[in-house]
């Protein structure tokens, strides 16, 4: 049953077709462990055994007859409790929504069902979204992070990170609106990737922000998140932000083997490197040694900072959230965790101050566009920090106590604000737990980012390390 939980998706795919193993077999093994180890991690809050049993059933007959979906047949996984699933319950982390199920599948799960994926369960989400803990008092309690049980896995998708971790699935799927898939990679120790704005619907998916919301995978390996991205990436008229070049993000996973020698990185030391623990600034060091052994050119360059709007940022975030659950705010407000009751009374800008906000995010979006115009991709820690404690509410860089959401959104949000492509993948540990390394690109260039993430972690052991 360890070796089944431990193949990569690629391992599974390359199983499954020679028959060492069944999309039954790989379910069983999963259940078992979840059952296991869930009731401590608290990564799922919804384990679908019947449905899971069942996919595996109907895929385990399509092998025998040699009819393959793609390379996620039987590959077990499981989706954020954002992601609609008709007739599994889909509560976004919130008492107030508890009892709610879909009569729908959100578009990436459709997607997901039609690769021939086996579905475990709903994995954990910070409440609405909104919050880099995923803990939630007034829902399922706290997730715990599998490195140390003493510590946040990181938010908001912190059960879709810890599952991956703790090898109670073969890919999740997550959400990002300031950071939340890319956090949780890096606080747990896998990998988180963040698409381009647009390539990946959200129809189906309860919304934090429709300005800055993504979908992707977090998953082992980076050819892992290509396999995933790949059947989930595409136009959908059901989501405003797809574009059509969307579908031009597609056939990922048998590209990534790719020289990166000559590649242009851009160190953004005055921002994203400027206040980092010291644990996290020795393995992101070693991390770009790494890229230029492989051949890649290290330049520093300038980025704005996102102080100036941060704050109405947020202020937008709140207002969009509050439009998106009227149905339960105010009216529910006692259901709601203390952290998000306080975001969602962030009080809304007026007409002129919003667009004011919103014209310095697409300023911002555009200087970043212009530095991505003189060197191929952007690198830096992924946080800042390493994953607090349970319950702390600040952190310490450079002798600043810092709130942990800005701490831990520092690095990640800057690239939801210019809709860029981004992925942390694991550089080390520092304190006993993992740090990660974030890449970004320009817009839909998804691939050279996969492709430089893959390149850094074949050259690396930090993947091959789970608890």
């Amino acid at each position: 049953m360890r070796e089944l939980i431990d193949l990569t998706v690629t391992d599974i795919s390359a199983a499954v077709v020679s028959r060492q193993a069944s999309p039954t077999e790989l379910t069983e093994a999963y259940l078992a462990r979840i059952e296991a180890l869930n009731p401590a991690l608290t990564a799922y809050v919804e384990v679908t055994a019947d449905r899971a049993r069942a996919d595996a059933a109907r895929l385990t007959e399509e092998a025998a007859r040699r009819e393959f979906r793609g390379p996620l047949h039987g590959v077990p996984i499981g989706l954020k409790d954002l992601i609609d699933t008709a007739g599994i319950p889909t509560a976004a982390g919130s008492a107030a929504y508890a009892g709610r199920v879909p009569t729908t599948d959100a578009a990436v799960a459709r997607r997901l069902a039609e690769a021939g994926t086996v579905l475990l369960g709903k994995t954990a989400t910070h409440e609405l979204a909104y919050g880099v803990t995923t803990s939630n008092p007034k829902a399922y309690g706290t997730t715990v992070n599998p490195w140390d049980h003493g510590r946040i896995p990181g938010g908001s998708s912190g059960g879709s990170g810890a599952a991956i971790v703790a090898r109670l699935a073969a890919a999740t799927i997550g959400t990002d609106t300031g950071g939340s898939i890319r956090i949780p990679a890096s606080f747990c120790g896998c990998v988180g990737f963040k698409p381009t704005y647009g390539v990946v619907s959200r129809a189906g998916i309860a919304p934090l922000s429709w300005f800055l919301d993504h979908a992707g995978p977090i998953t082992a390996t980076v050819r892992d998140a290509a396999i995933v991205l790949d059947a989930i990436a595409g136009y959908d008229p059901d989501d405003e932000a797809t574009r059509p070049a969307a579908s031009g993000v597609s056939g990922l996973a048998g590209r990534l083997n790719t020289d990166v020698k000559g590649l242009r990185v851009g160190v953004p030391r005055s921002t994203a490197w400027s206040a980092l623990q010291p644990g996290v600034r020795e393995a992101a060091e070693a991390a770009l040694a790494q890229l230029e052994a492989l051949g890649m050119l290290l330049e520093e360059v300038d980025l704005p900072g996102t102080d100036d709007f941060m704050g109405p940022a947020f202020a937008i975030v709140s207002a969009e959230s509050r439009a998106a659950h009227a149905a339960i705010w105010p009216a529910r407000h006692d259901d709601f965790g203390p952290d998000v009751q306080q975001l969602l009374a962030i009080p809304p800008l007026d007409g002129d101050a919003t667009v004011v906000a919103l014209r310095q995010m697409a300023a911002y979006e555009q200087a970043v566009r212009r530095v991505l115009t003189g060197v191929d991709l952007l690198v830096s820690p992924t946080t800042p920090l390493v994953a607090p404690p349970l319950g702390a509410e600040t952190a310490d860089l450079d002798g600043a106590a810092v709130p942990v959401i800005n701490a831990a959104i520092v690095n990640t949000m800057p690239y939801n604000f210019a809709h860029l492509p981004a992925v942390s993948v694991p550089c080390g540990f520092a304190d006993g737990v993992p740090v990660g390394l974030q890449l970004a690109g320009a817009p839909f260039d998804d691939l050279r980012v996969l492709q430089a993430a893959h390149a850094y972690e074949q050259s690396t052991t930090w993947h091959q390390q789970h608890p």
